[in-house]
Protein backbone atom coordinates (compact mmCIF):
# COMPACT_ATOMS: atom_id res chain seq x y z
CA UNK A 1 0.00 0.00 0.00
CA UNK A 2 1.64 3.76 -1.15
CA UNK A 3 2.61 5.94 1.96
CA UNK A 4 -0.36 8.37 2.58
CA UNK A 5 1.95 10.86 3.11
CA UNK A 6 5.77 12.31 2.59
CA UNK A 7 8.41 9.80 4.29
CA UNK A 8 11.28 11.81 3.65
CA UNK A 9 9.44 15.44 5.34
CA UNK A 10 11.17 16.96 8.07
CA UNK A 11 9.55 16.46 11.51
CA UNK A 12 8.30 19.33 13.03
CA UNK A 13 7.67 20.19 16.94
CA UNK A 14 4.18 20.94 17.46
CA UNK A 15 1.89 21.14 20.59
CA UNK A 16 -1.38 19.26 21.41
CA UNK A 17 -3.73 18.94 24.15
CA UNK A 18 -3.93 15.21 26.04
CA UNK A 19 -5.93 14.02 29.23
CA UNK A 20 -2.85 14.02 31.62
CA UNK A 21 -3.86 10.49 32.99
CA UNK A 22 -3.07 9.22 29.06
CA UNK A 23 0.24 11.13 29.04
CA UNK A 24 1.02 9.61 32.37
CA UNK A 25 -0.29 5.90 31.84
CA UNK A 26 1.83 6.09 27.99
CA UNK A 27 4.84 6.98 30.09
CA UNK A 28 4.46 4.43 32.62
CA UNK A 29 4.11 1.82 29.37
CA UNK A 30 6.92 3.51 27.42
CA UNK A 31 4.88 4.06 24.72
CA UNK A 32 6.04 6.46 22.01
CA UNK A 33 3.63 9.12 22.07
CA UNK A 34 4.90 10.77 18.58
CA UNK A 35 4.60 7.42 17.00
CA UNK A 36 1.65 6.70 18.75
CA UNK A 37 -0.20 9.81 16.99
CA UNK A 38 1.74 9.43 13.81
CA UNK A 39 0.08 5.96 13.72
CA UNK A 40 -3.47 7.08 14.52
CA UNK A 41 -2.93 9.60 11.83
CA UNK A 42 -2.39 7.77 9.51
CA UNK A 43 -4.76 5.41 9.42
CA UNK A 44 -7.41 8.35 10.44
CA UNK A 45 -5.77 9.94 6.57
CA UNK A 46 -6.79 6.25 5.06
CA UNK A 47 -10.28 6.10 5.90
CA UNK A 48 -10.95 9.95 5.28
CA UNK A 49 -9.03 9.15 2.10
CA UNK A 50 -11.36 5.81 1.51
CA UNK A 51 -14.17 7.60 2.36
CA UNK A 52 -13.95 10.56 0.40
CA UNK A 53 -13.00 8.44 -3.33
CA UNK A 54 -15.93 5.90 -2.21
CA UNK A 55 -17.96 9.24 -2.31
CA UNK A 56 -16.51 10.58 -5.58
CA UNK A 57 -17.20 7.37 -7.51
CA UNK A 58 -20.35 6.25 -6.19
CA UNK A 59 -22.01 6.88 -9.86
CA UNK A 60 -19.21 5.18 -11.36
CA UNK A 61 -19.86 2.21 -8.84
CA UNK A 62 -23.56 2.52 -9.50
CA UNK A 63 -22.83 2.67 -13.53
CA UNK A 64 -21.00 -0.50 -13.50
CA UNK A 65 -22.82 -2.50 -11.07
CA UNK A 66 -26.00 -1.87 -12.87
CA UNK A 67 -23.73 -2.62 -16.13
CA UNK A 68 -23.16 -6.20 -14.96
CA UNK A 69 -26.26 -6.77 -13.64
CA UNK A 70 -27.90 -6.38 -17.45
CA UNK A 71 -25.05 -7.57 -19.57
CA UNK A 72 -23.16 -9.85 -16.97
CA UNK A 73 -19.42 -10.16 -16.29
CA UNK A 74 -16.87 -10.17 -19.79
CA UNK A 75 -16.03 -13.53 -20.25
CA UNK A 76 -18.62 -14.99 -18.20
CA UNK A 77 -19.40 -17.86 -20.50
CA UNK A 78 -15.54 -18.88 -20.86
CA UNK A 79 -14.79 -19.49 -17.25
CA UNK A 80 -14.27 -22.94 -16.29
CA UNK A 81 -15.11 -22.87 -12.01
Amino acid sequence: MPAVYDLSAVKRPTNVSINSDLIKKSKALNINMSAALEQKLIELIRQKQATAWLESNQAAIANYNRHVEEQGVFAYELRSF
